[in-house]
């Protein structure tokens, strides 16, 4: 596999990723928690590297994508520990305890007149795999390619 075939994998799986996202959103009516848009950011930042890596050569781009593709996976990692309650989240999309937030945050809350999504709640799952797992997962494959377009050489 050369380097432009890896670079167009891994930022088309971010890519494709981000708009699997946005489907189960706005198609599915599943709305992202905090710690799911967080998610969708590196895999932007992602798809922006990997244009201008298939224009401009060298092993920068690559590994600013490689980068963009761990923090997304660390993101999910940390995630699907929170869902898993393996650890606590932040305060403001977790259930639970809110004697922790503070006053600015709850009436933050309560004047946007939104429905704070919970992230320890899973609101998606394939074979037991949380959505946040599956990102987690897949991102690492992305990594595995970025590193690719990083080492090839001609």
């Amino acid at each position: 596999m050369n380097r432009s075939l890896a670079v167009f994998l891994a930022a088309g799986g971010s890519g494709a990723l981000l708009a699997g996202a946005f489907a189960f959103q706005y198609l599915g009516g599943l709305a992202p928690c905090h710690l799911c848009l967080l998610q969708r950011w590196p895999h932007a930042a992602a798809v922006l590297i990997g244009v201008m890596a298939l224009l401009i050569p060298g092993r920068l781009l690559p590994l600013a994508g490689a980068a963009a593709a761990a923090t997304t996976a660390a993101l999910g990692l940390y995630h699907t520990g929170v869902e898993r309650h393996w650890w606590e989240g932040p305060n403001t999309c977790t259930s639970g305890d809110i004697s922790s937030m503070n006053v600015g945050d709850l009436t933050d809350q309560l004047l946007a007149n939104t429905t704070v999504i919970q992230c320890d709640q899973v609101a998606w799952a394939l074979f037991g795999v949380s959505m946040a797992s599956w990102n987690m997962l897949a991102s690492l494959l992305l990594v595995a390619l970025w590193i690719r377009a990083a080492v090839w050489k001609p």
